[in-house]
């Protein structure tokens, strides 16, 4: 599967490799306790909400993670 902006938080998270890597550029989110309420939402739709940004989530740290998740060892 090839990971983008339109994918979910809940698919990244369904991969255990995968959140390896999101551990990595985002450590705790996979086990926030909030992480239920954001799992529908696209990578997109997440970066646009204010909370992303005061987070430390930005556009070109989610580039980089999907660049690192699409390579061929992930899959």
């Amino acid at each position: 599967m090839e990971y983008s902006m339109e994918s979910t938080i809940g698919d990244l998270l369904k991969d255990p490799e995968v959140v390896k890597v999101v551990e990595k550029y985002a450590p705790g989110m996979a086990k926030h306790p909030m992480i239920g309420f954001v799992k529908g939402m696209s990578l997109r739709a997440r970066l646009a909400i204010p909370q992303a940004r005061a987070a430390g989530l930005t556009e070109e740290m989610v580039t980089q993670l999907l660049a690192e998740i699409n390579q061929p060892v992930y899959h």
